[in-house]
C-alpha cells in the first residue's frame, strides 16, 4: 500500500528559493498544495512561518500595508508560506511590497482559485514571481512506488476513479466513489460560486454534465446554450471559469490556414477522470462501459498536460480535422515542432490521414494504446 508520494515539482520549486521572487503555486482544491508546502518547509534550512489566508487573524495581520509593519512581522524569518492566499484582499500588492522591501524573505503563496489569484498577482507581480501548477497525482509520481506491472493492473481503476491524492491512496472502491461525489458537491465549484457570485450552481453542474458526455467531440457553445437556456456568452464565461479553476481544459483546432481544415472549433476535457465520472454519476468498471474511448482519451491528455507542466515544457495543444471528416485526436506543438497522435484503447494499426500526410509530411505520427502509453505520459 502506498503511504506517501513525493511531488515531482518539489525540487523545481525549492531550486527557485533565494532568487528574489515570490513563488505562486496554484491548483484545484484537495490536490495536496498544503502538504507540499509543509514538505518544503520541513526541508528548509532557516526559520519559516506558515500562515493560512482563510484565517481571519492572517487577513488582519496583513491588512496594514507598510514596509515597517511587514519588517516587524517577518524580519526574523527566511521563508513565508502563505496558504490559500487568494482570500487575502489585494494579495498581489501585499506580496509585491514584501518582495521589493524584504529581500531576505522567501515567499511561497498557494491558491485554489487560479483565476482569482492570477488576477490579483498578475500586474503587481510582473517580473517578481515564478508560477507553478499542482495537479492530481501524475503517473510519474505514482511510479515512484509501483512497478510497471502494478501500474498496468491499476490502470482501469485510474480511468474510472482518477488520481486525486486521497482517491489514489484508497483501496476500497466504494470509498473512492463516496469521496469523489463529496468532492464534486462540496469543493469543486466552491471557488467559482464564492468569487464570481454565480448563484445558479445547478446550471454550472448541468454544463459540466453536457461537456462530460461530449469528451472527444467538438462542442458547440450555441447548442450548449440552447440546452441550458443560457446565452452563448454566459456558457463561454462558465467554461472559462471552469478552466481557470482546473476543472476543464480546452483543445482548439489546428490549422495552417488550409481551406479544408476546421479552424473555429473546440473540444473540452477534464483534468481528472474521477471528477468527470462523478459529474455524470457513472463509476461502472471498464467491462460494462460504453465510453472507454472517451475516458481513455481524457486520461492520456490530462496526463500529458501534467507531464509537460512538471517538466517545464512549454507546449500548445490541438486536435485536427478537415471538413470531409479526416481527423486526428491530438496535435502538439513544442518548440515550434509538431507531433501528431491517435488514441486507441486496444493496439491496432492506424494510418496517418491522407490530407494530413500530404500537408504535413515531416510531422511524426504515433498511435497511443494501452501497451505503449507510458512513454507518452512520462
Amino acid at each position: 500500500m502506498i503511504k506517501q508520494i513525493n511531488r515531482q515539482i518539489q525540487p523545481t520549486i525549492e531550486a527557485k528559493l533565494g532568487q528574489g521572487k515570490a513563488i505562486i503555486l496554484t491548483g484545484p482544491r484537495r490536490v495536496g498544495k498544503t502538504y507540499l508546502i509543509k514538505s518544503i518547509q520541513a526541508r528548509f534550512q532557516g526559520k519559516s512561518i506558515l500562515m493560512n489566508g482563510e484565517n481571519l487573524q492572517t487577513q488582519e495581520l496583513l491588512a496594514p500595508r507598510s514596509v515597517e509593519h511587514f519588517r516587524q512581522l517577518f524580519g526574523e524569518y527566511q521563508l513565508l508560506l502563505l496558504d490559500e492566499a487568494q482570500v487575502i484582499p489585494e494579495v498581489g500588492r501585499v506580496l509585491k511590497l514584501m518582495v521589493d522591501e524584504l529581500p531576505g524573505l522567501n515567499i511561497i503563496a498557494t491558491g485554489s482559485s487560479a483565476f482569482d489569484l492570477s488576477n490579483q498577482t498578475g500586474e503587481p507581480l510582473t517580473g517578481r514571481k515564478f508560477h507553478f501548477d499542482l495537479f492530481p497525482f501524475s503517473q510519474s509520481e505514482l511510479s515512484q512506488h509501483e512497478s510497471r506491472i502494478d501500474t498496468f493492473n491499476r490502470l482501469e481503476n485510474r480511468l474510472v476513479f482518477g488520481s486525486y491524492p486521497e482517491v489514489a491512496l484508497m483501496v476500497n472502491i466504494s470509498e473512492q466513489e463516496e469521496y469523489l461525489k463529496d468532492l464534486v458537491q462540496s469543493y469543486l465549484l466552491k471557488d467559482i460560486l464564492a468569487f464570481e457570485q454565480i448563484k445558479n450552481a445547478n446550471k454550472l453542474l448541468q454544463l459540466l454534465q453536457l461537456v462530460a458526455y461530449q469528451i472527444g467531440e467538438e462542442v458547440s457553445l450555441d447548442e450548449l446554450g440552447r440546452q441550458l437556456s443560457l446565452h452563448r456568452q454566459t456558457v463561454e464565461k462558465y467554461l472559462d471559469l471552469l478552466s481557470k479553476t482546473f476543472v476543464l481544459f480546452r483543445l482548439g483546432a489546428y490549422s495552417s490556414n488550409l481551406r479544408k481544415e476546421v479552424v473555429k472549433s473546440s473540444k473540452w476535457y477534464f483534468y481528472d477522470n474521477g471528477i468527470r465520472n462523478a459529474v455524470i454519476g457513472d463509476f461502472s468498471l471498464l467491462p460494462v462501459r460504453r465510453d472507454i474511448g472517451q475516458i481513455w482519451e481524457n486520461y492520456l491528455l490530462s496526463e500529458r498536460l501534467k507531464r509537460n507542466s512538471y517538466q517545464r515544457l512549454s507546449a500548445d495543444y490541438f486536435f485536427w480535422r478537415t471538413y470531409d471528416q479526416q481527423e486526428l485526436d491530438f496535435v502538439e506543438r513544442q518548440g515550434g515542432k509538431l507531433s501528431a497522435f491517435e488514441f486507441k484503447w486496444k493496439e491496432q494499426k492506424v494510418k496517418k490521414p491522407t490530407f494530413f500526410e500530404k500537408s504535413y509530411p515531416e510531422v511524426p505520427f504515433q498511435v497511443v494504446h494501452k501497451m505503449n502509453y507510458m512513454d507518452f505520459i512520462m
